[in-house]
């Protein structure tokens, strides 16, 4: 699993890296797309772009990590 946590040891949003190298936390629902150039670039909902160091196949897989830890957590949620 990639690190991703925040220090208390529970997430709420997905940890990133910043090209200035510094990590940020993301509400991963204010997502609207992602895309490869040199860095990769996340498009929010509002139109503001971030860019981040972290590959589309990371991030995918670190939204995917979050919402399941949600879901899991409900009444016959998933595995």
């Amino acid at each position: 699993m990639a690190k991703y946590t925040l220090k208390s040891g529970v997430f709420k949003m997905i940890m990133l890296m910043g090209i200035n190298k510094k990590e940020f936390c993301l509400n991963s629902d204010l997502i609207y797309r992602i895309d490869e150039a040199h860095d990769t670039i996340i498009t929010l909902i509002d139109g503001k772009t971030l860019r981040v160091t972290d590959e589309i196949d990371v991030i995918v897989d670190k939204i995917k990590d979050y919402r399941r830890s949600i879901f899991i957590k409900l009444p016959g949620g998933i595995q």
